[in-house]
């Protein structure tokens, strides 16, 4: 069955593991991310496929790096949302790390999902921003919103409904916070997030409302009067360069930890721990 948002390289057969662990960018391939999913039985495990990100990854690109590993290849799926809900994939620029939580607390994501009046990157012909108050409709009304990690509804982070996701509007922006999955892709992410790797957050909407300048002519820029939302996503490549996203982290033990290790060994080793203290 086809995965949304990324292309698949199976190795092995599936059916033979007890259970499954995924590697964010566990590999990479001419500076591309490779996520690697390991399968795991009698306590060993071994690589049994490989996925590709279609915001990073073109179909051709993923089916000729499998075949270089002789894995059977299946493209992604089409997308299933409706034709106007909107999303963005673009290089953004600011990072921002605080850590992970305390111990025995569950781990709390935070960031903005959307900053308003910030100018986003082309959006192929055109730029957007969003404007104060875009969400409030959406927010008031009590839609149930998502987190997803990378807009992959395969991997649900936090839902309004179920209250791990929290939503609300200040001066700044759209503010999330999240209470990640305690599964091992979530440690995986957390891990990247702690690291630097993923900084900035995504959303996805319909638009109820929205303003033109310059629309038909040159440098057009287009204005979020009003949206609904659909979800709010960490993301590899989001559309907006000032969005932002952080671990929560209060434990001093960060500043206790061996000057002899390097300071990206010391953080991940930090966080290996505090989530096995957790188990």
């Amino acid at each position: 069955m086809p995965y949304p948002n990324e292309h698949s390289c199976r190795l092995a057969d599936p059916g033979q593991f007890d259970r499954f662990a995924r590697q964010m960018c566990g590999q990479k391939h001419n500076g591309k991310c490779i996520d690697v999913i390991l399968g795991i039985k009698a306590g060993k495990s071994q690589v049994q496929a490989l996925r590709y990100m279609k915001d990073m990854w073109t179909e051709a690109a993923a089916r000729d790096h499998c075949a270089t590993r002789d894995g059977a290849f299946e493209a992604a799926s089409e997308a299933q949302l409706p034709p106007d809900i909107e999303r963005r994939a673009f290089p953004a620029a600011e990072l921002r790390i605080d850590g992970i939580g305390d111990q025995g607390k569950q781990p709390l994501i935070r960031g903005y999902a959307a900053i308003f009046e910030a100018l986003s990157e082309d959006l192929g012909g055109f730029r957007e921003k969003v404007a104060k108050g875009a969400f409030g409709a959406s927010l008031q009304a009590r839609d149930d919103v998502r987190a997803l990690w990378n807009h992959n509804p395969d991997y649900v982070l936090g839902r309004t409904k179920s209250g791990t996701l929290r939503l609300a509007e200040d001066d700044k922006g759209l503010v999330i916070e999240i209470d990640p999955p305690d599964t091992q892709w979530g440690r995986d992410l957390l891990v990247s997030i702690d690291r630097g790797d993923v900084s900035e957050m995504s959303f996805g909407f319909r638009t109820i409302k929205d303003s033109w300048v310059n629309q038909g002519g040159t440098n057009p820029e287009r204005t979020l009067i009003e949206v609904k939302l659909f979800d709010v996503s960490p993301v590899t490549f989001p559309a907006y360069a000032f969005t932002s996203v952080k671990v929560r982290d209060h434990l001093k033990a960060m500043e206790l930890a061996s000057a002899s290790v390097s300071e990206t060994g010391r953080v991940q080793a930090l966080i290996v721990d505090r989530w096995n203290l957790r188990k």
